[in-house]
């Protein structure tokens, strides 16, 4: 027995030491085949560029993402913008690349930023080299994208969204209010909506009026811009939204020119082919993102550089403020860090801050604003704008010496609001627990009444002198930092939201553009004319990203997403309701477009 147990110790011993080398060896390989990725150094004569994309887009990359769909050059949902547009800008240049291939179906993004994506395409025509699509079934995302190209085909079974856009926010007040729990808001601003998911059950007259307007001039911008790619009229494609072309069998896409064809993948190499005039029997040279990005020149480092620092998310000013709130996407800490680091830096000339936030703590937007303003000292600072710069994404902006939108951004909501949960119904009535106190002053319990009473009326009137105070200092800020009047100010803010091609005329922003034209704002504004650019902050590496997502969250919190869907980011606000800064300058509103 002694024996059998010591060998079945040994054998047991032998099997985890193996499994941990053959670990150790499999990320070894990875890593081989990754750095192997990285040494294309040219590019096959007559090769295309294949983007396969899915998922939804952001305007950053987080991270390298999932390895082997970059090897096979797929944009997963870690990817963003930025590495397309990388790979799409060294292929233009690139006199080997004949054309870009997509592969796409059910992508979404802010309607800025898939708009970027479909500009993108339409400038890398101008080198005269074809870009064509193929999907299974487009989105609505996916196709506005492929509409940028020179033919666009469908699988013969597929369906293609086209049905217009909608804005269906949700109202809180009656699901807390079966928990017993009450939240009072105390705000500035006759449109800023956001409270009204805690208290109404329903749009304001000011709201729905709002997105009125930019939900139409975001609709309008894409149909425009179909109907110039596909030379369909406006009235025919917002007929063809009425009719609901999901629905519609293939065949309708190409009789009304929706698409240029049905084909099976297999038979989309043949069209391609035709296009590069090869022989049928030849393969065509693929190049994935990573190959793209890999080839041409890297960036000389001897040269001037200007920095991008990206900025994506919910605004919070500790990173476990940001946990809570289930995304920690703007960490004034940490981006306060960053700003003075490149004010600091030398080499660094001038700095681009992209900016794709709706906003959050006021207060941790007003200690970036400040560092803005400290950065500008030391060299220009220019703002592009993403899908939202709103906010307090858009008060850590306005001093910006420069403010770059897309036509489509969604910017202003000059406003700033508290909220304070109320649960003493269900604490006292439902749970039956009791309360008594010593207080030393007036308002003494004031930290401890979401528990055990409502703010009284008094405690309100401070709060809201509070609130005042803080949207007085945000309408300053904007008031320097775009050199107008308060009074001009406060006419176009009260928590308005406006798209960016009618904030150019309320002198909210000074350009229309994408994040190319505030890059060639910056350079101009530093005096530059040979220079490099460099993205902030620097995406975790492959092996960051790998050991980052096996910590990160439990598989209970995994199942119950999954479970939960769209439901579980309101179970997750009840659970930290307390524990989230209430006082927000925040645009609660985000629109996608899928």
């Amino acid at each position: 027995m002694k024996d059998f147990l010591k060998y079945t110790l040994a054998t047991f011993t032998g099997l985890c030491i193996f499994c941990i080398i053959a670990f150790v060896f499999i990320l070894f390989s990875i890593a081989g085949l990754m750095a192997s990725s990285d040494e294309y150094a040219e590019i096959k004569d007559n090769s295309v560029l294949v983007l396969k994309i899915n998922g939804e887009i952001s305007d950053h990359t987080q991270g390298d993402g999932d390895i082997i769909s970059q090897m096979k050059g797929e944009v997963s949902s870690s990817l963003g913008l930025d590495r397309i547009r990388e790979a799409v800008t060294k292929a233009k240049e690139n006199k080997n690349i004949k054309g870009i291939y997509i592969e796409t179906g059910d992508i979404s993004g802010s309607p800025a930023t898939i708009q970027a994506l479909h500009d993108l395409l339409v400038d890398f025509k101008t080198t005269k080299k074809f870009v064509v699509s193929y999907a299974d079934s487009y989105s609505q995302a996916a196709y506005y994208v492929a509409s940028a190209g020179d033919k666009v085909w469908i699988n013969p079974q597929g369906m293609l969204s086209w049905h217009g856009m909608a804005s269906q926010p949700h109202y809180l007040r009656d699901f807390l209010g079966k928990f017993g729990i009450k939240m009072q808001v105390v705000k500035v601003g006759q449109y800023k909506s956001a409270t009204e998911t805690y208290t109404e059950d329903h749009m304001s007259d000011a709201n729905r009026e709002q997105v009125s307007v930019y939900l139409n001039g975001i609709w309008n911008r894409f149909v425009s811009d179909v109907s110039v790619s596909r030379k369909i009229s406006t009235d025919s494609l917002m007929a063809y939204a009425d009719q609901v072309m999901d629905f519609a069998p293939a065949t309708e896409y190409v009789t009304k020119h929706l698409v240029d064809g049905l084909l099976y993948e297999d038979e989309v190499k043949k069209e391609v082919k035709k296009l590069l005039k090869t022989d049928k029997d030849e393969e065509i040279p693929q190049v994935g993102i990573a190959q793209m990005i890999a080839s041409g020149k890297d960036m000389d480092y001897d040269n001037d550089r200007i920095a991008i620092y990206y900025c994506e998310g919910s605004i919070v000013q500790e990173e476990s403020e940001g946990l809570l709130m289930g995304d920690a996407g703007i960490v004034a800490t940490k981006v306060c860090r960053d700003l003075e680091a490149l004010a600091n830096d030398d080499d660094v000339k001038a700095v681009v801050i992209r900016i794709n936030s709706g906003g959050g703590s006021a207060y941790a937007s007003e200690q970036m604003w400040h560092q803005i303003m400290e950065l500008k000292k030391t060299k220009p600072v220019v703002v592009s704008m993403g899908g939202m710069c709103a906010s307090g994404g858009y008060y850590m902006a306005c001093g910006a010496s420069w403010i770059v939108a897309e036509p489509t951004t969604l910017t202003g909501s000059i406003g700033i609001f508290g909220t304070f949960p109320d649960a003493h119904v269900l604490t006292t009535e439902k749970l039956g627990l009791k309360y008594d106190k010593v207080t030393t002053n007036k308002h003494s319990d004031m930290s401890v009444v979401p528990t055990s009473r409502p703010f009284s009326a008094e405690e309100i009137a401070l709060l809201q002198k509070y609130i005042n105070h803080g949207y007085a200092t945000f309408t300053q800020r904007v008031a320097d930092g775009r050199k107008m009047k308060k009074e001009e100010v406060e006419k176009i803010a009260q928590g308005r939201v406006w798209l960016g091609k009618d904030a150019i005329n309320i002198r909210l922003v000074d350009q229309l553009g994408n994040i190319d034209v505030a890059i060639k704002k910056a350079a101009t504004l530093a005096k530059l004319k040979d220079y490099s650019t460099c993205n902030y902050p620097v995406p975790k590496d492959w092996m960051e990203s790998l050991m980052e997502d096996s910590g990160n969250e439990s598989y209970l919190s995994e199942q119950m997403k999954m479970m939960l869907g769209d439901y579980y980011d309101l179970f997750s606000l009840l659970r930290n309701i307390r524990n989230i800064s209430p006082v927000q300058a925040l645009m609660e509103e985000r629109v996608v477009f899928e």
